[in-house]
């Protein structure tokens, strides 16, 4: 009696430790909210308007120059655009949800005033992998960055 009580326990943890545990479904609205970027010096507010994604600078750790003026849009290739506010900046553009990712879409890197492709991907409950790239994404020629909830 005692040997098969053993062996159902010992057979029951064996179980639980190798059965998979099944990753929750991303759903296209887990985007959604307040994130951090990776040197957490910004938050990025992400919000869906028609079926797309967009997201903009709502906070900024240091949001002024050291004379008190407001940061602005200042290394953007286009003069008319570099005396806007980066706090309000839109970073992220036109992501479509597609089964476990939000791709056609850009984002925008206020501090080399240049725009690229880029793709984000769920990773654990708290994260976002966002994949900014020149060309093809498979080419290897850009760089990931990782967003977390507040």
């Amino acid at each position: 009696m005692k040997k098969s009580a053993l062996l159902f326990l010992f057979m029951t943890g064996f179980f639980m430790v190798v059965t998979p545990v099944k990753a929750q479904p991303v759903k296209a609205d887990d985007i959604l909210g307040f994130w951090l970027n990776e040197e957490k010096d910004a938050k990025i507010e992400i919000t869906n308007i028609c079926g797309k994604y967009f997201g903009k600078v709502v906070w900024l750790k240091e949001p002024n120059e050291a004379d008190g003026r407001a940061k602005v849009d200042d290394q953007n290739p286009e003069p008319s655009l570099q005396n806007r506010p980066i706090i309000g900046l839109e970073l992220l553009k036109s992501f479509v949800f597609d089964e476990d990712e939000w791709n056609s879409g850009t984002i925008y890197d206020p501090d080399n005033g240049k725009t690229y492709k880029c793709t984000i991907k769920k990773g654990a409950a708290t994260l976002l992998n966002i994949r900014g790239y020149i060309g093809k994404e498979w080419m290897g020629l850009g760089r990931t960055t990782v967003w977390t909830r507040p």
